[in-house]
């Protein structure tokens, strides 16, 4: 049996089709994801047009294994899943490669953190016990994460699954490095570097958060050592490092300095001679236009003295304290000493001033503690060789972008790249690949993809390894290649490879996309997918991102849970925007909740209300019958029309909007329109049962995608017994738009719905008993109206919240005829005019004088608006609150024009005595 063909014993449920108890979606949820899994159906070569077809391939970002999975995941899971379930569905053998990352910094944090609270420190382990330690970890939320990822419903091939520290990732890692470090690109730096004292390791410049930090401005006097009595005054945010001062730069165009430049200073407290130079980097707004020069701890002094052949010094431990360096300041924090040297600083007279000064501070991306610039030696790769092939396939529509305001952001970034530091000081991570001969007399150095058993140069077994690992995004640059088989050339490589699509979060476009798009060229010589997806990030409560580290998210099992998987995927899809954040709100899954439960109860009014044989043709055309009724010819029309669109927004990765047309097609169209005039077409036997049947199954299929498990089970209950069905709606053909759109039909039914819905608003606007019927006539000016409201009147009068009965249709080119104006209320709408006589419906009197208090109180609202918006609150009120004043003086204006034509009518009806006065 292939995957195609129906096997009705192994997709039945327990429960008899036509049984409709309310929807549970932990069972159905359970029993569908195991069905999927069991009958291979997320496998590429499980799809019929495999592998005939070109492939449609995902790489699933791998989710750091620092603990289980939030709800900011839930949002990519969506998408991605969307995608592979829309592919599958329109014929593509279609592969999502699921995965998690080793996290690096963040894996090694939360692993430290979860040790610190049982009072064991990593250094009392030792590098082996503490690595046992991370495995454990990666084993227990790696095995947390697979499973939140099926609980979303995440179509993955589990038969790929891949963890970026498996043996073969390792290799892959180190055949790249290798690669690289021959080619000349990986090198040995010493410069300044990113220090997180904290997280004890250097990071690289993307890691490194900016931060408005209110601080102070130090002037300082350096005495001038070739005059007497003179000084140069220099202003400073970080006093401490004066002890590493080697000079003092000014710009050489600044004329009040020109005569200084060449002299000496005398470094204040450690008396060392400095030089004062002219460097064309100095601004001579900053300050006094005089800077000190520490080039130990400040990159741009660090290029001054590469500039100018200056020492460096530097007098900092790498936890954040003074060193030997320092002096008498040894031992003490930067804090310390910083407020300790300017107490000196004073006492000795060189101490001018301090004044406020904010500036932007770096701090590290995961501990948020300050970065500390030192000048250390790391691991750098040469990036710019590697950008510039990776800029040119993006502006050559290679690669597209989406959205495309990124793509401004990704050259601004790549054309000015920096070399990327690529070494890390921690124990948890790829060990950097580079061994170092012990012999005597041997300094080889070299790098290996296998580990070495002997020196290449002098055949020594004494040998050891550098202790770095590597950045993480290292090797989550070769995801999309590595997770097929890369560095060898694989089957899934040959077929999978390039991939299609990379859907990610717009805060890692370069952290990773630039890099997997500079590597996969640099390795495989081709892109590694055609389109980055970027997506906005769910916010937590106050718009902060949720991270793990943070402590600030939502389990999406616990939301699961509360609300269903269906619901909450189709809460992060609809209405959302790429590249913009959102928040999901408690509301928002009510809404969806909702939308879940009314599509399960539309599934129990289908199945009651065809036949068996009529459900048979469900995976027909939706095409109504010659004699059709309008509300046929018109749901028929409006399902080709959705189905373009939503097939259109779907391949212009509209994601959100192609869901929102979807549930408002469902909810505003199927569920209030088309039912409830099935329910009076079936009364008098002109139902097309077999065409609710396939409206049904092809709406279905298109909110596959978005909510898999419902509509699975909808599914399959509905196509029991149809001839030649797939197994599972997955591999069911996506709808393609029949040849039934009908203009004529849309603006009828338009009509008719525009006359419902004045009917509802007169009814409610003068409180008619909700359960009453009311007599009705209609007014149509031409004939053809006139014999279009006569064959549509007993439909109009049945709709939910109308209860017109009888309806009397008079054709009148002139008007409503005197008398029966004289007596009604009415409302135009559709073309018509709808007349209801008010007499027993309703208390003129106690309505007139309701009207009349509700219609001083608009007007009183209108004015105090108009008054408060002509004033000086527009000036001074945030725009959003002025806007949301004008919206409601905009409501209150209407409010009062619908209050006004009522009293007028009103008062018509009570004899004219219903003046304002």
């Amino acid at each position: 049996m292939t995957a195609q063909t129906t096997a009705t014993t192994s997709s039945a449920r327990t429960a008899p089709a036509d049984t409709y108890a309310p929807y549970s979606p932990a069972e159905t949820e359970a029993h569908w994801y195991d069905f999927w899994v069991k009958h291979d159906l997320f496998k590429p070569e499980s799809h019929p047009n495999f592998p005939e077809r070109t492939p449609f391939v995902i790489t699933m970002p791998p989710p750091n294994v620092t603990g289980g999975l939030h709800n900011g995941h839930t949002l990519f899971v969506t998408l991605e899943d969307v995608m592979i379930r829309w592919h599958r569905m329109l014929g593509d053998p279609s592969l999502w490669v699921p995965g998690r990352d080793h996290a690096g910094i963040a894996g090694q944090l939360v692993v430290e953190r979860d040790l610190k609270a049982k009072g064991i420190d990593r250094h009392d382990l030792g590098r082996e016990k503490f690595l046992d330690q991370m495995w454990e970890w990666m084993e227990t939320y790696g095995l947390q994460i697979q499973k939140q990822l099926r609980k979303l419903g995440a179509s993955a091939d589990w038969s790929r699954d891949m963890f970026t520290m498996d043996p073969h990732h390792v290799r892959a890692v180190r055949t790249a490095f290798v690669h690289l470090f021959d080619k000349g690109l990986i090198y040995r730096g010493h410069r300044i570097a990113n220090w997180c004292k904290d997280c004890q390791t250097v990071l690289s410049d993307l890691e490194v958060d900016y931060k408005e930090v209110h601080g102070q401005l130090t002037y300082v006097r350096y005495p001038i050592v070739e005059g007497d009595d003179q000084w140069i005054t220099v202003a400073t945010t970080r006093p401490e490092t004066i002890l590493g001062d080697v000079g003092v730069a000014v710009n050489p165009n600044d004329t009040r300095y020109q005569q200084l430049i060449g002299k000496h200073v005398r470094i204040p407290h450690v008396n060392r001679i400095g030089v004062i130079m002219a460097d064309d980097v100095v601004d001579p707004e900053f300050g006094t236009g005089a800077v000190k020069i520490t080039p130990a701890h400040d990159p741009t002094d660090f290029e001054i003295a590469q500039r100018h052949i200056l020492p460096a010094i530097n007098v900092m431990n790498l936890d954040g304290t003074m060193n030997e360096a320092a002096g008498a300041y040894a031992g003490l924090t930067t804090q310390e000493a910083r407020k300790r040297l300017v107490q000196e600083l004073e006492q000795h007279g060189q101490l001018v001033k301090q004044e406020p000064y904010t500036h932007s501070v770096g701090h590290c991306h995961r501990s948020g503690t300050v970065i500390e610039p030192l000048l250390l030696d790391q691991w750098y790769l040469r990036i710019k060789p590697l950008a510039d092939p990776a800029i040119q396939v993006v502006r050559d529509g290679s690669i597209r972008i989406i959205p495309e305001r990124f793509a401004r952001v990704y050259y601004n970034w790549m054309e000015n790249i920096r070399d990327w530091c690529i070494s890390r000081q921690l124990w948890w991570g790829h060990r950097i690949p580079v061994y170092y001969c012990d012999a005597p007399g041997c300094s080889r150095q070299w790098a290996s993809v296998d580990e070495p058993e002997r020196c290449p140069e002098c055949g020594s077994a004494e040998f050891h390894q550098d202790p770095d690992v590597l950045d993480t995004w290292f090797s989550s640059g070769l995801w999309p290649f590595s997770t097929l088989g890369w560095p060898d050339e694989t089957p899934d490589l040959r077929m999978f490879y390039p991939t299609s699509v990379m859907e990610t979060g717009h805060d890692i476009l370069f952290f990773w996309v630039a890099r997997m798009i500079m590597f996969g060229l640099e390795f495989t010589g081709q892109i590694p997918f055609h389109t980055v997806y970027l997506h906005g990030l769910i916010r937590a409560e106050g718009g902060v991102k949720m991270s793990k580290t943070k402590g600030n998210v939502q389990d999406p099992l616990e939301l699961i849970a509360e609300y269903g998987t269906d619901a909450l995927r189709l809460g992060v899809a609809i209405g959302l925007t790429p590249g913009n954040d959102f928040t999901l709100t408690p509301t928002i899954l009510d809404a969806r909740r909702d939308f879940v439960n009314k599509l399960w109860n539309i599934g129990r009014f289908v199945m009651a209300g065809t036949t068996a044989e009529q459900r048979r043709g469900a995976l027909q055309p939706a095409v109504p019958s010659a004699d059709a009724a309008l509300v046929e010819r018109w749901i028929a029309s409006r399902l080709a029309s959705v189905t373009t669109e939503v097939t259109r927004l779907l391949g212009e990765f509209n994601f959100g909007e192609a869901g929102r047309v979807i549930h408002d097609f469902l909810w505003d169209e199927v569920a209030d329109w088309y039912l409830e005039a099935f329910k009076f077409l079936s009364r008098t036997g002109k139902a097309d049962g077999a065409l609710l049947a396939r409206v049904f199954e092809k709406t279905l299929c298109l909110l596959h995608p978005y909510a898999p498990f419902v509509t699975e089970e909808l599914w399959q209950r509905l196509t029991t017994g149809t001839a030649n069905r797939p197994i599972s709606i997955m591999l069911a053909e996506w709808p393609r738009a029949a040849d039934t759109h009908d203009a004529s039909a849309e603006a009828e039914w338009d009509d008719i719905r525009a006359l419902t819905r004045a009917t509802r608003m007169l009814r409610h606007e003068y409180h008619i008993e909700p359960s009453s019927t009311v007599a009705a006539s209609i007014l149509a000016r031409t004939p053809a109206a006139a014999a279009f409201w006569r064959a549509n009147a007993d439909l109009l009068g049945a709709l939910p919240g109308t209860r017109l009965n009888p309806i009397q249709v008079v054709e009148s080119a002139s008007g409503a005829p005197p008398e029966l104006a004289a007596r009604s209320i009415g409302a135009v709408a559709g073309g018509a005019e709808l007349l209801i006589p008010a007499e027993g419906l309703f208390d003129v009197q106690t309505e007139l004088t309701r009207t009349r208090t509700d219609l001083a109180d608009a007007d009183k609202q209108v004015k105090r608006l108009e008054n408060l918006l002509g004033g000086e609150f527009t000036r001074k009120a945030p725009p959003d609150t002025v806007e949301r004043e004008r919206e409601r003086l905009n409501e209150q204006r209407e409010r009062l024009e619908t209050l006004e034509r009522r009293h007028e009518t009103l008062t018509r009806l009570a004899g004219g005595g219903g003046s304002l006065e």
